[in-house]
């Protein structure tokens, strides 16, 4: 039988119900299809930040690199300032492990109401590849006040290093800036994960980005794009603004097949995907480095105001923790899961109050893993 190590991070809010009731279905696949899998828990998140003063070392990171896949709950706490736990944990694992695909499934599965007058699951079933670790997430910028000043910005990837020798002059009162920046390298490397992707779906791709005013840098996105394209003749091809692409996600979401994306533009337009799909509580995501350690957890936050009461859904949760061990190998109990998924939210009998439901988080996890195994 294979054993899979994997590590397990929790987190802040709800992150320790909702992940105890996905690796609880990942458990009952494994029985089924014949692996299992060893937890291994880290303790990162807010309470070890407030005990320790630590984020996440780079020995707990170099530590974690040995494993292909990590399952997380849920990273955020009211007690710490916004974006200090984000970036010190989240965004520090996704550029240490390199994980420069973020892969979103919009699906909508039998069962789910989707704001969407009239379209069904045959209509809204496709998946976004979001650049991960570039474009204006590049974490480099500053603020200047009336007069001249300098400063140097750089960033070091595995990739690359660039630096940003800047000269500022002003007469405002205080100017803020955030520099943006993708590569050839970044950029290509997305692109033929999506293009292979799209080769083995329906064949069809679809990028986004903003060329008629960012011309420089989404100029330059649409330039690779177009010359990648050349490699793959049967993949048919589209350009999207990602103003347009949000009105037809909504118009003519049966349209998209895979979409790739600059990380921003991705970032924004993957929220309006989950809403037309259900909802944040059915929707997950995968931070991925298809030659190293890859991290799956839901899109939602922490909620902090629901810890502990046994209350939310945890079928994003659940639907990553398929996603992980699709990545691993085990496609047949990953498909396993997600039907499993379908089949609960289309019975309707265990379904959380977000859903219509009284069942708590626990017995929506009880009914997956029950129905996994039949």
């Amino acid at each position: 039988m294979t054993t899979y190590k994997i590590p397990v991070i929790p987190g802040d809010g709800i992150g320790p119900d909702i992940v105890t009731e996905g690796m609880k279905v990942i458990d009952s696949a494994g029985e089924k299809f014949g692996f299992d899998v060893e937890w291994i828990e880290y303790p990162h998140g807010a309470d070890h930040f407030l005990e320790t003063g630590e984020l996440i070392s780079e020995d707990t990171l170099k530590e974690l690199s040995q494993y292909s896949a990590i399952y997380l709950g849920s990273i955020g706490d009211p007690r710490i300032e916004p974006g200090v736990l984000e970036k010190g944990i989240l965004l520090a694992a996704r550029f240490y492990f390199d994980q420069y695909i973020n892969l979103r499934p919009i699906k909508l599965l039998n069962g789910v109401w989707s704001p969407i007058k009239d379209k069904t699951p045959d209509d809204i079933d496709f998946v976004v590849v979001r650049e991960n670790t570039e474009d204006m997430y590049i974490g480099i910028g500053g603020r200047s006040t009336k007069g001249a000043s300098s400063k140097i910005l750089e960033v070091n990837r595995n990739l690359y290093s660039a630096k940003f020798n800047l000269d500022i002059e002003t007469d405002s009162e205080e100017i803020a800036y955030q520099i943006g920046m993708i590569s050839k390298e970044g950029t290509r490397r997305v692109m033929e994960y999506a293009f292979e992707l799209a080769q083995n779906r329906s064949k069809n791709l679809a990028s986004v980005d903003k060329a008629n005013v960012l011309s420089d840098i989404y100029g330059f996105w649409r330039e690779e794009f177009e010359s990648m394209s050349s490699k793959y003749p049967e993949v048919k091809t589209d350009f999207n603004y990602v103003d347009a692409i949000t009105m037809w996600f909504v118009k003519n979401p049966e349209w998209f097949d895979v979409v790739v994306t600059p990380n921003m533009f991705g970032d924004i337009i993957t929220d309006l995907g989950a809403m037309i799909q259900g909802g944040l509580g059915l929707a997950p995501g995968g931070n991925i480095n298809p030659e190293g350690t890859s991290m799956f957890e839901p899109i939602h936050g922490s909620a902090p105001k629901y810890k502990g009461q046994n209350k939310v859904n945890p079928i994003a949760t659940i639907w990553a923790g398929a996603m992980m061990i699709e990545q691993l190998g085990e496609q047949e109990a990953s498909d396993n899961i997600v039907k499993a998924i379908e089949r609960n939210i289309s019975e309707g009998k265990v379904r959380t109050y977000d859903m219509g439901g009284t069942a708590g988080t626990s017995d929506v996890g009880d009914e997956i893993a029950k129905l996994v195994k039949e």
